[in-house]
């Protein structure tokens, strides 16, 4: 019997989808990207839940996407159903809030990108290492370029460095900072405040927030994944990821 990589739980009007796949570090792979749509399709469809809390088990949020699928030429329509996911969370007439304790790296910030809501321990680090593989970060700029100002995207992007949880929320990417161990208590009141909305008031609301948002994935969307899937493809990028998973791991 196969092992879920995504589960969900859903109680008080709240769905908490976790993604628990340590293996790889919760990796953006076919499968993994799969079963998120799903519970996230699972959730808008239950009348019982008000609000959505993405999650994680383990050390790591999302590491990005799977670049052992990728290496092995096993990504399949791996970034057109990212920019399906970013739809899906943009889209969904209901909150959706992400609770951060462990690293984001490279695809995982597409999701945090598309939330309506991000609240990010004070250890937590990001970056956008795709510049360093030979590829680009397309698919996710569908969120991130409505988030951030541009010059924040100018420097994150092209260097790649790892930024912390401060600079994070000062650029735009994360809601709100807080001590490690505020982070519970913080994302119950979120949630508890959010479910004072009415389902309309907030499906109506969200739809006025992230209208350009979804605009411009539904414009530029497929040219990206299809940029992304090119790259991915490259003969520099596949040398790049060769080399990336050859690293001895610590």
């Amino acid at each position: 019997m196969t092992t879920s990589l995504v589960h969900r739980d859903s109680t008080g009007g709240v769905a908490t989808i976790t993604l628990d796949s340590p293996h790889n570090r919760n990796a953006l792979s076919s499968r993994l990207t799969a079963e998120l749509a799903e519970h996230l399709t699972d959730a808008e469809q239950d009348a019982d839940v008000r609000v959505v809390l993405l999650r994680s088990s383990g050390r790591v949020f999302c590491s990005g996407a799977d670049l052992t699928e990728a290496r092995q030429g096993r990504a399949g329509d791996g970034p057109r159903a990212i920019v399906g996911l970013q739809r899906q969370i943009a889209t969904l007439p209901k909150p959706v809030v992400v609770e951060l304790a462990g690293p984001v790296r490279a695809g995982g910030l597409g999701l945090v990108g598309a939330a309506d809501i991000v609240l990010a321990a004070a250890s937590v680090t990001f970056a956008l290492t795709e510049v360093r593989l030979g590829l680009a970060p397309s698919v996710i700029s569908l969120s991130l370029l409505a988030r951030l100002s541009p010059r924040a995207v100018a420097d994150v992007f092209l260097s790649g460095r790892t930024f912390d949880a401060a600079e994070a929320a000062a650029i735009g990417l994360v809601t709100r900072r807080v001590p490690d161990d505020e982070l519970a208590d913080a994302v119950g009141e979120t949630l508890t405040e959010l479910r004072k909305g009415s389902p309309q008031g907030l499906a109506e609301t969200k739809r006025l927030v992230n209208g350009d948002l979804v605009a411009r994935i539904d414009r530029d969307g497929e040219e990206a994944a299809r940029r992304s899937a090119a790259l991915f493809a490259s003969p520099e990028a596949q040398r790049a990821m060769q080399a990336f998973l050859s690293r001895p791991r610590s």
